[in-house]
């Protein structure tokens, strides 16, 4: 299977997007609440609250990958955008 899901529409519109890796995370129930507050104050998911940080600290170290893609929009994919959709 190739890392990257062909997504481009008919006559080439549209970049092929990478496909989302899952990752099992463990945390402190505390820390779970305080993140999944913060997410609802900013109006993200806890989802997109962990990788907005981890970009953030990526960036900061001087760490993020040359070729990592955008972090996605706020709110649900349009159509055509969700996996596995024309």
């Amino acid at each position: 299977m190739s890392d990257r899901a062909d997504a481009s529409a008919p006559g080439g519109d549209r970049p092929a997007r990478r496909e989302r890796k899952q990752v099992l995370l463990r945390l402190d129930p505390a820390v779970h609440d305080a993140l999944a507050r913060w997410a609802a104050d900013d109006l993200r998911s806890v989802n997109a609250q962990v990788e907005l940080l981890l970009r953030r600290a990526l960036d900061d170290a001087g760490r993020m990958p040359r070729d990592a893609g955008p972090q996605r929009r706020p709110g649900r994919p349009r159509a055509g955008e969700r996996p596995g959709e024309p």
